[in-house]
C-alpha cells in the first residue's frame, strides 16, 4: 500500500541576532513549503536567533527575542495545515538548552532539547548550552505567559519524544548527533520512528560533504526510512561559511538536495516519498524486526494531522521523487564559489561599498581577486534571473551612481562599481609583476591603480638615519640580517598604511558615498610558518584565502583560467613565488620557499600532522620517516621537522593578530576560534628535539650495523 507524502527541507541564510530579517525568511521558506504543496517543513539548526549568536546566547533578550518570533509564527494563520519544525534556545527549570520546537496550527507540539553539543574544532556549544541526558524521557514544560495566550495552552511536553501524527511518527536529532557513534535516529527507528528530520548548523570545509551524505545514506540504508536534513547556508556574521545541502534521503538513496553555494536567502526542496515503501523495507529485513521487538520506547507527542492522504483519495498523477546521484563540487570549485558567497554576504550585510585589494602579481593576491570576480559573476547571473533581493542588495551597494533601476550587465561592469586593486610597487618589484598585475584588472574588471611608493620608503628610512646616525642596507649590499628584515618590513607595513587610505579615499575620488573593505590574501601555508609580516597587507578587513593552501589555490587558478576564460592566468600559474622586497639582479630573486627552507607542498604536510593528526615535533618525525622515507634520510626529516617547529613556534605570535578569514581547511591555525596554542613558546624545543635526535642517532646506528 502506498502511502505518499510530500515533505520540505530548506537552507536559510540567516544572520545572527537579526530578528526580523530571521524571522521573514523562516515565514517565507514555510509559505514556499505550503505552495509545493509540502506536509511537513523542517529549518535550520538555532534558525529563530541565528547559529553564531556565541556569547549573545548568554544574554536574556536572545532568549525572549526567540520567544516573540515563535509567538508570530504561531499567530499567523497562513502558516497553518502543516507541521512546522524551527529552532531556537529555550531556558527549562533555569538551564539554557538548544532546542527544536514543533509546531502545528498555532499549537506547540513537543520542544526537543539537543542531547549531544558540538564542542571541538570551531564549535563551542557547551560554553552556552547544556545537553539533554534523559534519553526517551521528557518533562512538563510551563510556557511563557504571552505564548500561552497564543497557543491556548499551559504547558507542553519537553524532551526526548517522538512525534507521532496520524499516519506516521518523526524522530528528531540534531546536528553533532548525526555524527555520534550512538546516534539518536538508531534507537529512534527501532521504535517506529519513520521521518527523521536533522536541523543543523554546518560549516563548509573542502572536501566534507561526501562525509555528511555518506553518514546518512549509511544512517537511513542500515535503518530504513525518511531522512530530512536542514543546513542554515551563508556567512552570519562570523569566519565560517555555512554550505547548505539541506537534502531527503529515503532508505540509502538521495532524492533530493539544494545548493551548497548560493547567494539566494531562501531555499526550499520537496521531494515526495512514500511511507509504505520504508515499512517495507524495514519489514524485510529480520534482524532488524528481532531488535526493533526489543527497542527501548520512546514518549510520543501527537499532532492530530496527517502527512498522506487517506487511501480513497489516492490521486494517481502524484509520483514519488526519483533518486538522484549526489553532485560534489571539486575543491577548485569550492574556492571559487563558497569564499565568494562569503564575501557577498559580508559586503552587503556590512553596508560598504565595494573592496580594495592590494594586487601584487602572485598568485595570492589574483586568487583573491578571482574570488571576488566568481561573487561579481554570482551576483550578475542573480539579478539577470530577478532576484530581488540580490537586486536591492545591489543597488545599495553601488550607491546612487549608477542610477535606482541598476541592473549591472556583466561581471566586469559590476566590478568596475565595487571592486579597487592597486599595484604598489618599489624599485625592487620587477615589471613583469607588474604587468601581471595590470592584465589581470583589466580582465576582470576592477577600478586599478599602479603606483610607485619608493618615496615614501626613502622617506621613512631618512627618518630614522636622521636620528640615529646611520643607515641600513639590505644584506645584498652587505647589510646585516635586522637590517635587511627591517628594510624589508619598511615596504610591507606601509602597503598596509596605504591600502586603508586608498581603500577609504579611492571611492571619494570618484564621487561615490560608501568607503570599502580591504582584502588580505596570506594563505594558510604562510600563516603557519608565520612567513608574512605582522600588520602588513595580510592586516586587512577579511581574507577570502587566509585558510586554503598554496597548493590548492594553484588549482582552483588554473580551474578560474579554464572556465572563467582567463588566459592571463597562464602568466600567474608559471610565476615563481617571491616577496619582491629586496633588490633582484640577473643572477638572484628573491624566491618564498628558498627562505622558508621548505616547500608549499611541505607546509601542507606539517600543518596536516601538526593539526589533524596531532603530532609534536617526535611523533611528526615517526609519521613522515614512512612517507618521506624513500627520498630523505632519516637526519634529514628531522632537519625539516625542527626547522618547521623552529619557525612556527616564534612566529605564532603573528596569529593572535591576523585578518579574519574565511574557514576551509581543517588545518588551519587561526589563533581565533578554532586553533588555541600559546603564542609564546621556547623555540629551542629542548626536550622534544632531543627526543628526535636520539630517534635519529638509534636509527643510523642499526642502519650502520646492517650494513
Amino acid at each position: 500500500m502506498v502511502h505518499y507524502t510530500t515533505v520540505a527541507t530548506c537552507a536559510l541564510n540567516q544572520w545572527a541576532l537579526d530578528f526580523e530579517g530571521n524571522y521573514q525568511r523562516i515565514r517565507e521558506s514555510i509559505l514556499q513549503a505550503k505552495a509545493l504543496n509540502a506536509r511537513l517543513r523542517i529549518g535550520p539548526e538555532l534558525e529563530i536567533p541565528g547559529y553564531g549568536c556565541y556569547d549573545h546566547f548568554l544574554e536574556r533578550d536572545t532568549v525572549q527575542h526567540s520567544w516573540e518570533v515563535l509567538g508570530r509564527l504561531l499567530e499567523d494563520r497562513s502558516l497553518d495545515n502543516i507541521l512546522i519544525d524551527t529552532g531556537m534556545p529555550v531556558l527549562h527549570r533555569n538551564t539554557r538548552y538548544n532546542c527544536r520546537v514543533i509546531i502545528l496550527n498555532g499549537k506547540i507540539v513537543l520542544i526537543r532539547p539537543k542531547m549531544y553539543m558540538a564542542n571541538d574544532g570551531l564549535y563551542r556549544e557547551m560554553r552556552w548550552f547544556v545537553g539533554w541526558t534523559k534519553q526517551a524521557q521528557t518533562e512538563e514544560f510551563v510556557l511563557p505567559r504571552f505564548i500561552a495566550r497564543i497557543t491556548g495552552q499551559r504547558s507542553v511536553m519537553f524532551g526526548d519524544a517522538l512525534v507521532s501524527t496520524d499516519d506516521s511518527c518523526l524522530g528528531i536529532e540534531l546536528c553533532e548527533e548525526l555524527f555520534t557513534p550512538e546516534s539518536p535516529h538508531i534507537a529512534m527507528s527501532l521504535d517506529g520512528a519513520e521521518i527523521i528530520i536533522n536541523s543543523s548548523g554546518s560549516h563548509h570545509e573542502l572536501r566534507k560533504l561526501k562525509r555528511r551524505v555518506d553518514l546518512i545514506t549509511e544512517a537511513t540504508l542500515k535503518c530504513g526510512g525518511i531522512y530530512l536534513y536542514s543546513n542554515q547556508k551563508g556567512c552570519d556574521g562570523d569566519r565560517m561559511y555555512y554550505d547548505g545541502a539541506a537534502m531527503v534521503l529515503v532508505n540509502g538513496e538521495l532524492l533530493a538536495m539544494t545548493s551548497q553555494f548560493s547567494i539566494a536567502d531562501v531555499e526550499v526542496q520537496v521531494a515526495t516519498v512514500d511511507l509504505g515503501a520504508v515499512r517495507s523495507f524495514r519489514a524485510a529485513i529480520a534482524s532488524r524486526s528481532m531488535q526493533a521487538a526489543r527497542a527501548q520506547t520512546y514518549p510520543r507527542a501527537h499532532a492530530p494531522f496527517a502527512l498522506s492522504v487517506e487511501l480513497v483519495d489516492f490521486d494517481n498523477s502524484i509520483r514519488p521523487t526519483d533518486p538522484i546521484p549526489a553532485r560534489y563540487h571539486t575543491p577548485a570549485e569550492e574556492i571559487n564559489m563558497g569564499p565568494a558567497c562569503w564575501l557577498w554576504d559580508y559586503l552587503r550585510r556590512s553596508g560598504q561599498g565595494g573592496f580594495f585589494l592590494p594586487l601584487s602579481g602572485g598568485l595570492d593576491s589574483c586568487s583573491t581577486a578571482l574570488i571576488v570576480h566568481s561573487m561579481c559573476r554570482q551576483v550578475t547571473a542573480a539579478c539577470k534571473r530577478g532576484d530581488q533581493q540580490v537586486l536591492h542588495d545591489v543597488r545599495q551597494c553601488v550607491g546612487a551612481a549608477a542610477g535606482p533601476d541598476y541592473v549591472p550587465e556583466s561581471a566586469q561592469e559590476l566590478a568596475s562599481h565595487l571592486f579597487y586593486t592597486c599595484y604598489m610597487g618599489t624599485e625592487n618589484s620587477s615589471k613583469e609583476t607588474r604587468a601581471r598585475a595590470a592584465h589581470l584588472a583589466k580582465a576582470i574588471g576592477s577600478y586599478h591603480v599602479d603606483l610607485n611608493m619608493d618615496t615614501v620608503v626613502s622617506a621613512i628610512v631618512a627618518l630614522f638615519t636622521l636620528v640615529t646616525a646611520r643607515t641600513p642596507r639590505y644584506e645584498v649590499h652587505g647589510g646585516s640580517r635586522a637590517e635587511n628584515l627591517a628594510l624589508q618590513n619598511i615596504q610591507a607595513r606601509l602597503r598596509m598604511l596605504l591600502a586603508y587610505l586608498f581603500a577609504a579615499l579611492l571611492p571619494w575620488v570618484r564621487g561615490r558615498q560608501r568607503s570599502v573593505l580591504v582584502l588580505g590574501s596570506a594563505n594558510v601555508d604562510e600563516s603557519l610558518r608565520g612567513y608574512f609580516t605582522k600588520y602588513d597587507c595580510s592586516s586587512a578587513d577579511l581574507n577570502p584565502i587566509g585558510s586554503i593552501s598554496k597548493a590548492d589555490l594553484r588549482k582552483y587558478v588554473a580551474y578560474a583560467r579554464d572556465q572563467m576564460k582567463l588566459p592571463v592566468l597562464d602568466e600567474f600559474l608559471e610565476a615563481m613565488p617571491s616577496a619582491e622586497l629586496v633588490p633582484h639582479s640577473e643572477t638572484y630573486a628573491q624566491s618564498d620557499e628558498v627562505e622558508m627552507g621548505m616547500s608549499y607542498e611541505e607546509l601542507s604536510v606539517f600543518g596536516r600532522l601538526r593539526k589533524i593528526e596531532g603530532c609534536g615535533p617526535y611523533s611528526m618525525v615517526t609519521h613522515l620517516l614512512h612517507i618521506w622515507g624513500e627520498k630523505l634520510t632519516p637526519r634529514e626529516i628531522a632537519d625539516k621537522v625542527k626547522r618547521f617547529f623552529f619557525y612556527y613556534s616564534i612566529n605564532r605570535h603573528k596569529m593572535t593578530t591576523i585578518t579574519p578569514a574565511y574557514h576551509a581547511e581543517t588545518y588551519s591555525p587561526d589563533d581565533n576560534r578554532f586553533d588555541l596554542r600559546p603564542f609564546l613558546y621556547n623555540s629551542s624545543w629542548t626536550w622534544q628535539f632531543k627526543a628526535v635526535d636520539d630517534l635519529i642517532d638509534r636509527i643510523e646506528q642499526r642502519e650502520t650495523s646492517a650494513k
